[in-house]
């Protein structure tokens, strides 16, 4: 099986050991030039943009970033919710054909009830799920068929829906999702073309992608699988361990500076599972680091892989092993990280998986 890479630009700078320029420019046109460049020099299948309640339009930052690459392919953060979804299937369609078919999109139901609120939405967790299931129950017909049709449900109503536009990508673009709740593992089996977790251990990511397939198997479906990671990368084992205590001691700095205690849990399973992985200690199996998610709460995907480049590939490899074709990958050093993985990291990863194929084909 073949590989992919996701990588994540932002508007700006930052991470958890950047804070944003106080002074600069809330977008960055040049840096999101250079960011999206630099993914696609580095070989990197496709970029993520980001879904924030305060920041700025994904579809937007994707609409300037694909005029600006050739041939890398986007994944679009949309919560469900706040786009009716006969005129989010419109939108999607189009700029699918606008990017020449390079799109994907993330369907983000919500884990926080504050976060949520901030743009009005005031349902509670699993009723954020039901209404993902019916959106992407109507997405998916906006998308594919050929007439207008009436829909009355729990919580979308019209008549006549269509689309003239469809989907460059057929049957539509790749959803992706996630959601490690019962509810969202449901929502997973029936749509999802690739479920996402967070860099969890070796066993927490057999044991739901288990779940998911299995959910999936009762609607007769196959699905593919994403884990995210943040690489701290260096040319020795103990410079990377040097380098990752570093990112943790600049990261309590940074939270101390903007006047945040260690972070308590998240609301989202996710991040209640990203915790509980961290409880069985700083280093988990071969190299998973979980120091900035227990300093942060499990806040998005924050656990890492430290070592080499070989080190960390091997360890990618064992992910491979249990059916993950995906990897999300970004750095504390964002930029800069982009260039080190497709130099050293993406070249490897990609060799070991060519040459475990071939021994699982001569078997």
């Amino acid at each position: 099986m073949s590989v992919d890479f996701i990588g994540m630009i932002q508007s700006q700078k930052q991470s958890e050991i950047y804070p944003p320029d106080p002074n600069g420019p809330v977008i960055d046109r040049d840096y999101v030039r250079a960011f999206a460049q630099a993914h696609e020099q580095a070989g990197f299948d496709r970029i993520l943009v980001p879904h924030h309640s305060t920041g700025p339009s994904a579809t937007l930052t994707i609409s300037y970033a694909a005029a600006l690459t050739e041939r890398i392919h986007f994944m679009l953060a949309h919560r469900p919710g706040f786009t009716n979804p006969t005129l989010a299937a419109r939108q999607i369609a189009t700029l699918d054909q606008f990017t020449g078919g390079r799109l994907g999109v993330h369907f983000i139901s919500g884990g926080s009830d504050s976060e949520q609120r901030r743009d009005g939405d005031y349902l509670d967790h699993d009723q954020r799920y039901a209404r993902t299931d019916e959106y992407l129950g109507i997405l998916r017909r906006i998308w594919t068929e050929s007439k207008p049709f009436d829909h009355e449900g729990t919580f979308y109503r019209f008549e006549q829906g269509f689309s003239e536009v469809k989907p460059a990508q057929k049957p539509h673009v790749p959803i992706y999702f996630g959601g490690a709740s019962d509810v969202a593992v449901e929502v997973a089996g029936k749509h999802a073309d690739v479920y996402a977790l967070w860099g969890e251990s070796l066993d927490q990511v057999r044991d739901l992608t288990t779940r998911v397939r299995a959910e999936a198997a009762k609607h007769g479906r196959s699905i593919r699988f994403s884990v995210s990671f943040r690489p701290i990368l260096a040319e020795t084992e103990d410079a990377a361990w040097a380098r990752a205590e570093n990112i943790l001691e600049r990261t309590r700095a940074l939270r101390v500076q903007q006047g945040y205690s260690r972070g308590g849990p998240q609301q989202s399973e996710g991040a209640r599972r990203l915790l509980a992985a961290a409880e069985q200690g700083e280093r988990v199996d071969k190299r998973l680091w979980t120091a900035i998610a227990k300093e942060t709460g499990g806040r998005s995907n924050s656990t890492a892989l430290v070592g080499t480049p070989e080190q960390v590939a091997d360890a990618l490899l064992d992910y491979y092993d249990l059916g993950v074709t995906t990897f999300l990958i970004r750095g504390f050093d964002p930029l800069e990280d982009v260039v080190d993985y497709g130099r050293t990291l993406i070249p490897r990863v990609r060799e070991l998986v060519a040459q475990r194929d071939a021994q699982r084909k001569a078997a």
